[in-house]
């Protein structure tokens, strides 16, 4: 087969602005979907990491797995109980939950990521008080929701090379208290404990669509909420962009909410001027004048 390797030198020379751009950006990425259980797009996945932090930037990844937890649930017998359409999550389902996210899905991420040449350490939202959760309703049981948290372990591990993969699982306000949290939710959280330079949710669908079904690809978050408000958001898109708002709120620069089943699909948001799925952000990004030095540009 012909390869045509001037369009590949075109395409690097092109993606020149934007590398330059996210030089030593911190850039959280939840992934999740379909992607984590077909190995051919896991090992995608971890080159795009690895890629991302051979180039300068600061990678961190938040993962889900709640497939994952449902299988093994039906292995063991353990059936599940819903309020509301959400699974109550006993104290002895959250075991079950933290040995699939901690154990299984989190070792295999790190596996992928060190096989594609990086360097991958796995953590819990548990692992040095990183994540510090109270319960989100009662009734839901030991599904937690975010009251603290502690990143500087995160700040450690990038500082040092290496790629943080975290498992959304947290410790309580009291002792031996383990819960369960919307890999969303604590993705959301740890960027806005971070401050990141971009939070990008990658999803099982394009991106935000408006009433007529088509993506759009930059939004405010004030559009949002009428969105919402109006019901063209609903569904499992509610979730997520109240996650993107939230993170905007803690200090997130933008969010992007984008199909992670599309091929390289971080590194076309980052890398390309099309980008992929739906931008939000509070202000319009700032214009890169000529001759600036290297880092000095707003993303």
């Amino acid at each position: 087969m012909n390869r045509d390797w001037t369009a590949t030198a075109r395409t690097l020379s092109e993606a020149l602005p934007y590398l330059q751009r996210y030089s030593g950006a911190v850039v959280v990425v939840k992934f999740g979907g379909n992607a984590m259980g077909d190995d051919e797009a896991m090992a995608e996945f971890a080159r795009d990491m690895v890629l991302m932090k051979q180039v300068g930037m600061n990678p961190v990844v938040c993962h889900g797995g709640g497939p994952m937890i449902n299988d093994l649930l039906a292995r063991l017998g353990i059936e599940s109980t819903f309020v509301r359409g959400k699974r109550v999550t006993t104290k002895e389902t959250v075991e079950v939950v933290e040995m699939v996210l901690s154990g299984l899905v989190n070792k295999r991420i790190v596996q992928a990521i060190n096989d594609a040449g990086g360097r991958a350490v796995g953590i819990s939202g548990k692992d040095d008080d990183l994540m510090v959760c109270e319960a989100d309703d009662p009734e839901l049981g030991f599904v937690g929701r975010p009251v603290e948290m502690n990143v500087q372990i995160i700040r450690d591990l990038y500082k040092a090379g290496m790629i943080p993969v975290i498992a959304p699982v947290a410790t309580g306000m009291n002792d031996n208290e383990t819960f369960n949290v919307n890999g969303d939710t604590a993705a959301g959280a740890i960027a806005g404990a971070l401050r990141a330079d971009r939070l990008l949710l990658l999803t099982d669908v394009a991106g935000v669509k408006n009433k007529n079904g088509e993506v759009l690809t930059q939004l405010h978050p004030d559009q949002v909420r009428e969105m919402i408000a109006d019901g063209t958001i609903a569904g499992g898109m509610i979730p997520k962009t109240e996650t993107a708002l939230k993170a905007l709120q803690d200090g997130v620069r933008a969010v992007v909410i984008l199909d992670g089943r599309v091929p390289n699909a971080s590194l076309l948001e980052l890398f390309t001027e099309h980008g992929a799925g739906s931008l939000i952000r509070s202000t319009p990004p700032s214009t890169r004048p000529r001759g600036l030095r290297q880092g000095d540009a707003s993303l």
